[in-house]
C-alpha cells in the first residue's frame, strides 16, 4: 500500500455501526470542518494555548466518538505546545492531527 492510499483512506468510528450512537458520530464528522479550519487558524495566528485547549478538548471528543487514532495525535499537539517544542515540531504534528480529522468518516467500512 503506498502512502497516498493510506493518506485517502476514511476513518471510521468504531461506534459508526452502533444504532444508538451513529447519529451523533455523524455529527462530529459534520462539525470536523469547523474543528480543523479553527485548528488552523490558531496555528497561523500563533495562539498556542488556543492550539493546546483545541487539542485537548478534541483528544477526548474523538475517543468519546470511536475515533481512536486521532486521540493520540491530538495528544501530541497538546504536549509539544505545552512543552515548548520548536513552532516546527507544532506545524508537524498538527499537519499529522488535520490529515486525520480530514479522514473522519461517518458510517461503517462496506
Amino acid at each position: 500500500m503506498n502512502e497516498s492510499s493510506v493518506v485517502s483512506e476514511p476513518l471510521y468510528s468504531s461506534l459508526g455501526g452502533d444504532p444508538d450512537l451513529g447519529e451523533i458520530v455523524q455529527l462530529f464528522v459534520n462539525e470536523m470542518p469547523d474543528r480543523v479550519a479553527t485548528v488552523l487558524e490558531q496555528l497561523d495566528n500563533s495562539d498556542w494555548e488556543g492550539l493546546r485547549r483545541t487539542a485537548h478538548q478534541l483528544k477526548g471528543a474523538a475517543g468519546s466518538y470511536g475515533f481512536d487514532p486521532i486521540s493520540p495525535s491530538a495528544a501530541e499537539v497538546e504536549a509539544a505546545v505545552r512543552d515548548g517544542e520548536p513552532e516546527q515540531r507544532i506545524r508537524d504534528t498538527v499537519s499529522e492531527l488535520i490529515g486525520l480529522c480530514n479522514r473522519a468518516t461517518s458510517g461503517t467500512p462496506e
